[in-house]
């Protein structure tokens, strides 16, 4: 696999090494071994998978500490944006963020450490979207940021009528306004 730095420190976009012929392709898409090699020493202990329209927007959500969470995401159909925002309070890249585009195509994935909240929007007709996670799911310790904080500056790629939100995440803070 390659590994590709990003303007944030542990931020990273993985590309496999990809084998193709005329029945199609393979690629080895996670070897914990070369991961902790290359990236970071990391566990995942839970897999998640979603199923989404065009114009979806999830996110940006984060678990807090203890609970705090790191992703490796990828696409399996389709194709997304998706957005890694640094939360970490004493770090010079906190409020800036990394946007990549995964596609089925591409078979990049993407590594979010703990202390950022993530979200995805769908750019294509449907995506179905995989991530890793090294932390249980906590209710408890779930947060989140409105996607449109002005203050982040990001551009999810989508015209503001085809943004499809759930109604939790309509109603989230700007990152200013939150406790960290």
């Amino acid at each position: 696999m390659e590994i590709i730095k990003t303007q944030i420190e542990g931020v990273v976009i993985i590309e496999p090494r990809l084998f193709k012929d005329e029945r199609g392709y393979f690629f080895e898409s996670f070897n914990q071994k070369e991961f902790e090699d290359k990236v970071c020493k990391t566990k995942f202990i839970q897999d998640n998978e979603s199923k989404s329209s065009y114009g979806v927007v999830r996110g940006l959500h984060f678990q807090k500490p203890p609970f705090a969470q790191s992703k490796l995401v990828r696409v399996v159909k389709g194709a997304v944006l998706d957005v890694a925002v640094d939360i970490r309070k004493d770090s010079p890249t906190f409020r800036q963020h990394v946007a990549v585009e995964l596609t089925e195509d591409n078979h990049r994935q993407f590594f979010i450490p703990r202390g950022f909240a993530h979200g995805f929007s769908v750019l294509s007709k449907e995506v179905i979207f995989q991530y890793k996670c090294d932390n249980f799911y906590a209710p408890q310790s779930e947060g989140a940021i409105a996607w449109d904080d002005p203050d982040l500056g990001i551009d999810w790629q989508i015209s503001i009528d085809d943004i499809l939100l759930s109604e939790k995440d309509k109603s989230h803070p700007k990152l200013a306004e939150l406790i960290l």
